[in-house]
């Protein structure tokens, strides 16, 4: 098929960048379920007589329908984006970015999505969409599955559907919560999951921070013990990655804390441990949950991220060894790739 493209190309320069715009358009429109055509002319940068044009000849194809409400998807068009997938890939470079990145980092399995996550909402959509497939494809019946919180995971979570045969599975957050939004903690995130697939889940009330005392006192409590048992018992962890110093802060550690991790060269954070760029933790919190010990025991580990200023930390936290899948988008990808190859 590639090889029928690059020969159609030679007749028809502009064949591959008219392919690219229309999956994109596609891609696009159901990513937001049903959108307008003014929103989507400025999601796509493009004027709204082009994209007139183009969603047009989408619908004629009956890869589209519109309404008066806006446009959305038809199956076939689900179905063309799903068989297109894989050659889109290939020819648009992911694929070899996918390798690049698994053979560095010894993974068994990278997925590249196109676009940056930080400038594009469409782009954290589609990996959360790239995360759930994952899911999907590794979860098993009574399975429990141990989630993080953030935007990213949010993703995840508002789009997860699972097969009939994943039954009585288990959702629990990796650890406690933030004190900060309650739309993006683990617990809200687990919740959810559960919801949405008809499983069930357990939630961990308490800070994500906890001094020495108070987390003696806290995990001496019975009904905390056993769900942090059960957590820690999880055979899938889904997590995303953090930048240490934006963390940190969110965090509220002293600035003397702060100062000392930058000095030790602390890039990433994940499951309240922070590690430098060859992987090692140079600084952890005592937190109510998932352990190192536990991740390091965890049969399958997803890391979901992207953006290009997360390259730095997504790198450090696979370097640290025991993530077994990726997940990342086309700008972070790319300068991770650019850095192990200096």
């Amino acid at each position: 098929m590639r090889q029928l493209i690059e020969l159609q190309q030679q007749l028809v320069p502009d064949l591959l960048n008219t392919m690219r715009k229309r999956y994109a358009i596609l891609h696009q429109v159901m990513l937001s379920d049903s959108i307008g055509r003014r929103t989507l002319a400025t999601e796509m940068a493009m004027t709204e007589r082009v994209l007139r044009a183009e969603t047009d000849f989408l619908k004629e194809q009956g890869l589209l329908e519109i309404h008066s409400a806006g446009m959305r998807i038809s199956e076939a068009g689900k179905e063309l984006l799903e068989q297109l997938e894989p050659l889109y890939k290939s020819l648009f470079g992911l694929s070899s970015l996918e390798k690049e990145l698994q053979d560095e980092f010894g993974l068994s399995r990278v997925v590249v999505v196109a676009g940056d996550s930080e400038s594009s909402l469409q782009t954290k959509r589609e990996l959360g969409r790239a995360a759930c497939q994952v899911l999907r494809e590794t979860v098993r019946q009574g399975d429990v599955v141990a989630v993080t919180g953030g935007t990213t995971i949010a993703q995840v979570a508002n789009q997860l559907v699972l097969p009939a045969s994943a039954k009585d599975v288990w959702f629990v957050p990796a650890r406690g919560g933030l004190g900060e939004s309650l739309d993006y903690q683990a617990n809200t995130l687990a919740s959810t999951m559960a919801k949405r697939t008809g499983g069930h889940y357990r939630l961990l009330h308490v800070p994500d921070f906890l001094g020495e005392e108070a987390y003696s006192s806290i995990m001496g409590e019975p009904n905390i013990r056993e769900i942090v048992d059960v957590i820690r018992s999880s055979r899938i962890v889904v997590h995303g990655i953090g930048d240490a110093k934006v963390m940190a802060r969110r965090r509220r550690l002293k600035e003397t804390d702060v100062a000392a991790m930058t000095q030790d060269g602390a890039l990433a954070e994940a499951f309240g441990y922070y590690f430098d760029r060859d992987g090692a933790v140079v600084h952890k919190m005592q937190t109510v949950g998932l352990r190192l010990e536990d991740i390091v025991n965890t049969e399958v580990v997803i890391g979901v991220a992207g953006g290009r200023s997360k390259a730095d930390a997504i790198a450090s936290i696979m370097r640290f060894g025991h993530n077994d899948v990726l997940i990342t988008d086309e700008a972070a990808a790319t300068s991770i790739v650019e850095m192990t190859r200096r």
